[in-house]
């Protein structure tokens, strides 16, 4: 039995969320820029040594910044994944996720980089893009199921 599908005209939203990534992106490359410039570490080194981090905030910072950077790219595949499906069923509730999974990126780089919080702590300031990670997870579920039940 084939499936004819048909993308809602407010699927434009959930693209217009998806393509937000890439600026995020391009923003938080020039965040750990500059956080490396401050803490001179040279390319091709992706981070300061454990024993630089500990002697230098900078460079701590740096480390933190990198990692802030590379947990978005490590989440960045399921989360498209999950919104570019989802949104085919759910387009307005996907793209809103999508958009508050974007804003939450940017306080989680933000937050890992204050210096008054310890470990990287700040991060949690961020911590809110799991509301949409899960919603989006469910909802293109939802989608397939329904994809298949039809």
């Amino acid at each position: 039995m084939a499936l004819s599908l048909t993308v809602p005209k407010e699927y434009g939203y959930v693209v217009l969320a998806a393509a937000s990534t890439s600026v995020l992106n391009l923003w938080l490359g020039s965040y750990v820029g500059s956080y490396r410039k401050a803490a001179r570490v040279p390319y091709p080194n992706a981070y300061a040594t454990a024993t630089e981090a500990a002697a230098s905030k900078e460079k701590y910072l740096f480390n933190c910044a990198q990692r802030s950077h590379a947990q978005f790219l490590e989440q960045l595949p399921p989360f498209l994944v999950t919104l570019l499906v989802s949104g085919l069923k759910y387009p307005v509730l996907s793209a809103g996720m999508g958009a508050f999974w974007v804003v939450c990126r940017v306080f989680y780089a933000i937050g890992y980089t204050r210096p008054q919080m310890e470990g990287g702590k700040g991060r949690y300031w961020g911590a809110g893009y799991y509301i949409p990670t899960f919603a989006l997870l469910v909802m293109s579920g939802m989608t397939g199921w329904s994809m298949v039940s039809s």
